[in-house]
């Protein structure tokens, strides 16, 4: 069998210029190493026979899809892929880390890992493809299957190959401008804001502005022995506020009945809610009057906060990129090759202000002069103007005066440095070895926060001489303590202000490095070939050394608020080898049968065992038109230093507590099970707007995880068809004792439910008022070893050109049916399945059905091109309303079903000059607008009443960019 025939994904060069216009090329680094006798570069193995082709199922996105999207950050690409989940993405704000990451099959993007030309491009848990410079990505290489085994742990679920062009000759620029602009016309929204009497959004925005220019160079020398490439990027993104959409502008609550929506909000709101822990209103609720005096009455929903309009939709972000690529060829045994990269990105999330959180114990003396008499009867009863003091809860948000939104200032310097050594030491035998060093520096100011040490403090005021004075200043504890008035609306003083607030700063430090080395061998000149094969035998056999550090620093008022500081660092070292056997080729009814076989064994200093990973493959091709794959994959996931050892620190988590409230849903035997007295019970206060508090952060007892993954496939491209290819491929992962936290609505449903001791032995209830929230109320929810996760279905692809009048029109169509995505949360305990479902538990939708499908039209001189693409994602239900029994809630009739999106988008490009060319585009062509979806049903990356990075949130989206080639 020829090589070009091996190859016959693509039979040649022009092929592949036909398709360049496609989304997803399946086989196009296929069609890529036949040209020219290059260097191959398959992802998914590291055997570099000529003619090789992966077996496993690999999807490719080229340049030109990159540059018909628009794309200013290269994760939206992947994540409108049927395959991948969005991860953490631009569009999310409170509790953003500031990266952009990938999840494929959506089993968390701890489970693929991504690669830059075929190595590391970053620690695991430090991953950020905003790294990655847009304009040298030749394609992007998705391995939608288990390669643990030829790249190590972290790719249970796949590997994601950025190949990056380092041989350049000549400059190339880029410039790219953007903006969003969206028709605010959601008459239910529009009303329901008019009646709670908020401000609507404003009609017609334009935000979101990005503006994106790179710039590459490169030069051969030494008669084209060497190269060097080198290149500069800066990109800039304008946030878009909350307040600008419909969707968004006030924070979605069920009604009473759940059957529609009100502008709801958090209970922490700006008049000033006070709970007493005693005295004549213990637990009862009071507020102060929204007219300023001081007086209290009891709270209702008329109080609630819409802290939705200050939120950011779209992150501000800020980044610079560099680096450069260079090789030389001394002889073709020796060829030195390295690469620098470096990128600064600094991205701002934004929230609704600060507040004095409900959760935290306050403390007021009864004395205190800024009350009135009838608020200190009221807290303090018969000891009024005693020095007395009452301990309460007060949710106060201080909105009027100098209230300013919560800015997180998050940084990430990252740096990358590789170099080494190849070449061909004899015919069909070459060695590679490298030295890899990435490290991040992340630095987090969080900004505009209180201090509750501070704000109780300056509750605690006295008369001196006439004058409110915070007794800390009195007794010499505080001397800069300014009085805190939160007994009435708008009378805190803007010297109070300038003393509670109080920013906090964290800093972390990642660092990996890599030593490894490698002999690829293609035994075909040495005559280890199959009796009914032209093709030899072929192998590698490598050696690779990693070593990954964490440090994490807090300051002072950081840890006081909970965060802890960590530190950790392991090392690995692993030892695997590849054998790719062709067995028959050119024969009848077998015109190709090849087995690979592929095993690493791996040593971590965090893990008292060794580890072994292997993989086999097969590929069958009766005829050339039909292609058969499939494969095992036995992949063996090591926890990740942050697993191991990130601080453990409280965070804020979707949730409601059965056990709160006057008429809790659970009974008193299941609630004092979790935690509660019975004096507690019916007096415990709700979780603020549905969030209740967990402890989350790292483990260092944890096991490695085991994962199954089987993919069989084909591909057919029929000869009496040209330039049609048509493939699908049944995947089937399963992971074990998987590495996650169980969460916390589930640890409180199971506890309160069932009364199962695990589960109930996780909460850490406010010993003196039972709640959920707050400093000293919370469950259990650190990473751990728990159940399984399984994923199953099957990806379709279509390619079909053809031409049309002067031009060619190309059909590329990628679809993925989901035929299970079941998590048992722990052995024994029963699962779910989340196909079809979103919302709590689930998290984002997984639609049975996703595709994308681009049709593009190009004309034979390649001076235009027009191309439409289509994106689908299915119709989902909520989870509560499921009869699975861990999935089961609250019935809703709001939300029950999110309808099937289908979005359109329209890109156009011509040629100016033979130098000078320009794109149009615009995305979300007719304005779609998200589904909304209530606050207290969203999980992870939910924001502004919605899932951003399923559903467009900015709506239609325009660019126009112009690129130069000198």
């Amino acid at each position: 069998m020829s090589t070009l025939k091996k190859g016959y994904f693509y039979s040649s060069a022009a092929a592949v210029s036909m398709l360049a216009a496609s989304m997803v090329i399946p086989g196009s680094a296929q069609a890529q190493e036949v040209q020219d006798n290059a260097p191959i570069v398959v992802t998914g193995t590291r055997i570099q026979n000529p003619g090789t082709v992966s077996a496993s199922p690999i999807s490719a996105i080229d340049a030109q899809e990159i540059k018909q999207q628009g794309a200013v950050n290269i994760e939206n690409v992947l994540n409108r892929m049927p395959m991948v989940t969005p991860d953490a993405n631009e569009n999310v704000s409170n509790g953003a880390d500031g990266t952009a990451k990938i999840n494929l099959r959506n089993l968390g993007s701890n489970r693929n890992l991504i690669l830059v030309n075929g190595q590391r491009l970053l620690p695991i848990q430090a991953t950020d493809v905003n790294f990655i410079p847009s304009s040298l990505v030749q394609r992007i290489d998705v391995v939608t299957g288990g390669a643990s085994a030829v790249y190590g742990s972290d790719a249970v679920s796949g590997v994601v190959n950025f190949i990056l062009k380092d041989d350049l000759e000549g400059v190339h620029a880029d410039a790219q401008y953007g903006f969003s602009i969206h028709h605010n016309v959601n008459s239910e929204r529009r009303s329901l804001l008019a009646d709670t009497g908020y401000e609507n959004a404003p009609h017609l925005p334009i935000d979101g502005e990005k503006f994106d220019a790179n710039i590459a160079m490169g030069t051969n020398f030494a008669e084209d022995r060497g190269n060097v490439t080198a290149y500069f990027g800066y990109r800039k993104v304008k946030p878009i506020v909350q307040s600008d959409r419909d969707v968004s502008a006030c924070a979605l609550d069920p009604n009473g009945d759940r059957t529609g929506y009100l502008c709801g909000g958090s209970s922490n709101n700006e008049y000033g809610l006070f709970q007493p822990l005693d005295g004549p209103n213990r637990n009862v609720r009071l507020v102060n009057t929204k007219d300023g005096n001081r007086t209290w009455v009891p709270y209702n929903n008329d109080y609630v906060y819409n802290y939705a309009p200050l939120n950011y939709f779209q992150r501000s972000d800020e980044r610079f990129t560099a680096g450069a690529f260079a090789h030389y060829e001394v002889a073709p045994a020796a060829e030195i090759y390295g690469s620098f990269m470096f990128m600064d990105d600094h991205t701002y999330s934004q929230v609704a202000p600060s507040a004095l959180w409900q959760g935290e114990t306050y403390t007021i003396n009864c004395d205190n002069p800024l009350m009135s008499a009838s608020q200190g009867q009221q807290l303090c009863g018969s000891a009024y103007g005693s020095s007395a003091t009452q301990d309460l809860f007060i949710g106060y948000r201080p909105v009027a005066g100098n209230a300013r939104p919560r800015r997180d200032s998050l940084r990430h310097t990252d740096y990358r440095v590789s170099g080494g050594v190849k070449g061909e030491i004899a015919e069909g035998i070459t060695y590679d070895t490298n030295v890899l060093y990435s490290r991040v520096l992340y630095q987090e100011n969080y900004q505009n926060d209180i201090d509750p040490d501070k704000a109780k403090n300056a509750l605690l005021v006295v008369d001196d001489n006439g004058t409110p004075t915070c007794q800390s200043a009195l007794d010499g504890t505080d001397p800069s303590c300014v009085p805190l008035d939160a007994f009435a609306y708008g009378a805190i003083s803007e010297e109070a202000f300038d003393y509670i607030y109080a920013p906090t700063f964290t800093r972390g430090v990642d660092t990996e490095t890599v030593l490894s080395g490698n002999v690829s061998a293609d035994l075909t000149p040495y005559g280890v070939i199959s009796p009914w094969a032209s093709q030899g035998i072929g192998a590698v056999f490598g050696i690779e050394h990693r070593r990954e550090t964490l440090l994490f620093e807090a300051d002072a008022l950081a840890q006081a608020k909970g965060t802890t500081e960590s530190d950790g660092k392991f090392n690995v070292t692993e030892f695997y080898t590849e054998i790719q056997v062709p067995i028959l080729e050119d024969m009848p009814f077998a015109d190709e049968l090849t087995v690979t076989g592929g095993y690493r064994l791996s040593d971590y200093s965090s893990i008292d065992k060794n580890i072994s990973t292997y993989k086999v493959e097969l590929v069958y091709a009766p005829i050339p038109d039909l292609r058969l794959r499939g494969s095992y994959n036995r992949a063996i996931r090591a926890p990740n230093i942050s697993e191991l050892y990130a601080s453990q620190s409280l965070g804020n988590v979707s949730g409601n507590d059965p056990c709160a409230g006057s008429s809790p849903s659970a009974g008193l035997d299941q609630c004092i099970a979790s935690g509660l007295t019975a004096e507690q019970y019916g007096n415990v206060p709700e979780c603020p707007a549905e969030t209740c508090v967990a402890l989350g952060g790292g483990n260092p007892n944890l096991e490695p995880e085991t994962a199954d993954t089987y993919t069989f496939g084909m591909v057919v491209q029929p000869r009496i068809i040209p330039r049609l290819t048509l493939t699908a491929d049944y995947f089937d992962i399963k992971v074990k004792d998987y590495i996650s936290s169980v969460s916390a609505q589930l640890i409180i449903n199971q506890c309160t439910q069932t009364g199962d001791p695990y589960f109930c032995g996780l909460f850490h209830r406010d010993p003196r008022s039972g709640v959920l929230f707050g400093t000293d109320g919370y469950v259990e929810s650190t990473t751990q070893n728990t159940g399984s996760l399984k994923t199953s279905g099957i990806d379709f692809g279509l390619r079909y050109s053809v031409p049309l009048g002067q031009g060619m029109l190309a059909l590329n169509f990628d679809g993925t049916w989901l035929n299970e995505l079941v998590n048992e949360p722990l052995p024994g305990l029963g699962s779910y399945d989340c196909k079809g479902l979103f919302g709590p538990t689930c998290g984002q939708p997984s639609p049975a059905w996703r595709h994308q499908a681009r049709i593009t039209w190009s004309d034979d001189a390649d001076l235009f091109s027009l191309s439409l693409n289509w994106r689908y994602i299915g119709g989902t239900s909520l989870t509560n309303n499921s009869d699975q029994e861990l999935l089961t809630g609250d019935t809703y009739v709001i939300n029950d079903k999110l309808p099937a999106y289908n979005y359109f988008d329209l890109t156009s490009s011509a040629k100016l000059t033979d130098e000078l060319s320009m794109r149009v585009g615009i995305n979300n062509l007719f304005d779609k607008d998200p589904p909304a979806i209530a606050q207290g049903l969203l999980y992870q990356f939910g924001n502004g009443n919605t899932y951003p990075g399923v559903y467009d949130v900015a709506g239609r989206s325009v660019f126009i960019s112009l690129s130069a080639d000198f």
